[in-house]
């Protein structure tokens, strides 16, 4: 199984990616890689159990046109962070995602509601492996994380559930985990933030009653589409995924072979 829930109240989707099983039977090691949304809504409450982590890094995936508009991380300790946007300014998926955490005005999305946010999302998977911008800072991610004196690692993006969910699909990958497991792993965001979800759609609802909640529910939830659009791209410009991780991100041996060193027991 793997995958524990670290109970952030004000990161309700936080998980641990310890006890997860590679193919050869080995695990990934507890305490060492942890997926989060982004810090800024901690309650004080969450502190202790974030100070208890300790993270020594915490990699930040948004671009910082998302960071100003956000509240400031809360963190413990004095982690290093790290700036690795993984960001696409056009595409107006991105801030859409955003602007609906934010509870900010969506009418400048009209046109993105019109044309399909669920296909949007697919496209931007496919992004996450054809961009340029998206392979040098996922490369540069991987890097970070083969690297003892960035772990324990916290990453996260705004909603920890895409940019974030992908660069958990490389490093699960990486490590040998198999595809069911990381497709399992990926899809526990939706039962993780289901409250959370029925919370943002009323506060949008009451503010406009007239909303369309299949053109917003998209950008709340992931989805297998999601998924299959970046791997379909995988095997599209590369083969396969070893292919990807070497080709399309730059890993060489020394640093595939120092990941799997530092994150599997």
């Amino acid at each position: 199984m793997g995958g524990r829930n670290w109970e952030l109240i004000g990161a309700p989707n936080a998980r641990d990616l310890g006890g997860l099983v590679t193919v050869d039977g080995r695990r990934v090691r507890p305490g060492r890689l942890i997926r989060t949304p982004a810090l800024g809504r901690l309650t004080d409450e969450d502190l202790p159990v974030l100070a208890k982590l300790g993270p020594t890094c915490v990699l930040d995936l948004r671009d910082h046109t998302e960071i100003a508009v956000a509240p400031a991380d809360r963190l413990t300790g004095e982690p290093r962070v790290v700036h690795l946007p993984v960001h696409d300014p056009d595409h107006p998926v991105f801030t859409y995602v955003s602007a609906v955490l934010l509870g900010h005005d969506l009418d400048a999305y009209a046109e993105l509601a019109r044309q399909g946010t669920a296909g949007a999302m697919a496209d931007i998977y496919r992004w996450f492996v054809a961009g340029e911008a998206a392979r040098a800072n996922f490369g540069a991610a991987v890097r970070l994380a083969a690297q003892p004196e960035n772990l324990p690692l916290v990453y996260h993006c705004s909603a920890g559930k895409d940019r974030t969910g992908w660069l958990t699909v490389i490093l699960l990958s990486a490590l040998g985990v198999d595809e069911a497991a990381i497709r399992a792993e990926y899809l526990r965001n939706n039962e993780l933030t289901d409250s959370l979800r029925a919370v943002l759609i009323e506060a949008m609802r009451r503010r406009r009653p007239t909303m369309d909640v299949d053109a917003v529910l998209p950008v709340l939830e992931v989805r297998p589409e999601y998924l299959d659009a970046g791997y379909q791209e995988v095997r599209l410009r590369h083969g396969s995924f070893d292919g990807y991780l070497r080709n399309g991100l730059g890993l060489t041996d020394d640093v595939l072979t120092a990941l799997r060193a530092q994150l599997l027991e």
